[in-house]
């Protein structure tokens, strides 16, 4: 692993002493004159919050003369054509983007900056920066080995989103506190598979939803981890994870046929048609569900608890450089990357329809009454969810395939629940032992304790 340099709060301390001397005459204009007329390739995905970054991108380019072309990627093909980026030495992208499962495959490979190379450079580094204003779940989730080398960027947690009207006319007040209680209570007051109405909807299709956003969502409330990094033994035979993936085949029962094929589009639309009471999806499906038919019923929540507490949904992304582009590109995507997620943007960004991770604006009041899902999605990241909910590895492509694999196997009922734990705990412990894997776990929940 990477020597520690710095940790985050370090990070932080440093670029506010590093440049209280020049707070007054720092600007952004100043700080791009040598970069005028660069022209820096972003890294964005096909989701609201890159929509939204490129179309304020031009006031970038207006204050600072440099050109910003932006290449947007499905997510499920973001990781390769930046990976064959890296391998090949194109150095096609200035800005990479990572998901908060990939800094250690960025960083161990050498392809990117920490942040401590620009935030000790006096000319380059705002001095409202402010790292401590991201959320500390966030700053922790792209550290390694304690160096902060990602800024936050469509930051998403999982929320529960509900249907009031539905809830109301089925005798409720408000929506189910516990995993339990949406299930024993919720479920069949609110299930009439005649009429087509469901009590909720778990997105499970095969890859990344169904590791991520299904079978995760049900091993931490239940008090399941998917290993021991220290004893480096996969511990998903457990009794709490037999329970977790359980009541995951027990709930069921209470939604839409065929959920194992359904990703996030699918759920997200039987909601917004009034045929699902309750999903539990990621904080960017707000404004879908507002511009939906059911928009003025459109209820926000954490998520439920578990038997082991409230874990939620974690998930998201982060700027980093390349440290393969000349050094004048590496500057300019920096100050693209310092702008882009800065305080003073993150206003006009989430009235765009982005989701960013500074806790000045989510807590602003009026910024919460016109997108009331930022406080329950600041409150998860405060309170209910850990930066690691999804392994951080090198190996995590195939490990998540892994998963997924016998996950959907399990909830297809191709085999038992204790069959698929088994067999998907043997298969990964033979994945992990027979590669370097298990050198490359980084835990980033310990980072926060400094925070």
């Amino acid at each position: 692993m990477t020597a520690i340099k710095y940790s985050a709060l370090a990070i932080a301390a440093l670029a506010t002493a590093t440049t209280a001397n020049t707070a007054q005459a720092w600007s952004l204009e100043e700080a791009a004159k040598p970069y005028e007329g660069t022209t820096i390739t972003v890294v964005g995905l096909e989701r609201p919050s890159y929509d939204a970054a490129q179309r304020l991108t031009s006031q970038f380019e207006k204050k600072t003369g440099i050109n910003v072309e932006w290449t947007t990627f499905p997510y499920e093909s973001s990781l390769k054509a930046q990976t064959l980026n890296f391998v090949s030495r194109s150095q096609q992208f200035d800005l990479i983007l990572t998901d908060v499962v990939w800094p250690v495959t960025f960083v161990e490979s050498g392809w990117v900056q920490p942040l401590s190379h620009f935030t000790n450079d006096e000319e380059l580094v705002n001095p409202d920066l402010d790292l401590d204003d991201f959320v500390d779940i966030w700053r922790a989730a792209f550290s390694v080995d304690g160096e902060l080398y990602g800024l936050p960027f469509d930051s998403y947690s999982g929320l529960l989103y509900y249907n009031k009207k539905m809830l109301k006319e089925a005798g409720f007040d408000g929506p189910p506190e516990t995993w339990a209680e949406l299930k024993d209570v919720y479920g069949p007051k609110l299930t009439d598979r005649d009429a087509g109405q469901y009590a909720f909807a778990l997105q499970s299709a095969k890859g990344e939803t169904q590791t991520a956003d299904s079978f995760t969502r049900m091993l931490w409330p239940f008090g399941a981890r998917y290993f021991d990094a220290d004893a480096e033994e996969m511990t998903l035979t457990s009794d709490a994870a037999k329970r977790g993936i359980q009541y995951r085949e027990d709930l069921a029962q209470y939604m839409p046929d065929g959920i194992v094929a359904d990703n996030h589009s699918q759920v997200v639309q039987a909601m917004g048609q009034g045929r699902v009471a309750m999903i539990t999806e990621w904080s960017a499906f707000y404004t879908t569900l507002k511009d939906s038919k059911i928009g003025d019923d459109l209820g926000i929540a954490v998520e439920p608890k578990g038997p082991d507490g409230r874990y939620s949904a974690f998930g998201g992304f982060a700027y980093m450089v390349s440290a393969q582009v000349p050094e004048a590109r590496q500057d300019a995507g920096w100050l693209f990357a310092q702008w882009l997620t800065s305080k003073r943007m993150a206003r006009p960004l989430i009235r765009e329809g982005a989701v960013v991770a500074r806790e000045s604006a989510n807590s602003d009041p009026e910024i919460q009454e016109e997108f009331p899902y930022l406080e329950p999605m600041l409150e998860t990241w405060k309170t209910s969810s850990v930066p690691d909910w999804r392994p951080q590895l090198r190996c995590y492509p195939k490990f998540s395939e892994l998963v997924s694999d016998w996950g959907t196997r399990i909830q297809l009922g191709d085999v038992s629940v204790d069959e698929g734990l088994q067999g998907m705990d043997k298969r990964l412990q033979r994945y992990m032992d027979q590669t370097d894997c298990w050198d490359t776990v980084n835990q980033p929940r310990k980072y926060m304790d400094a925070m």
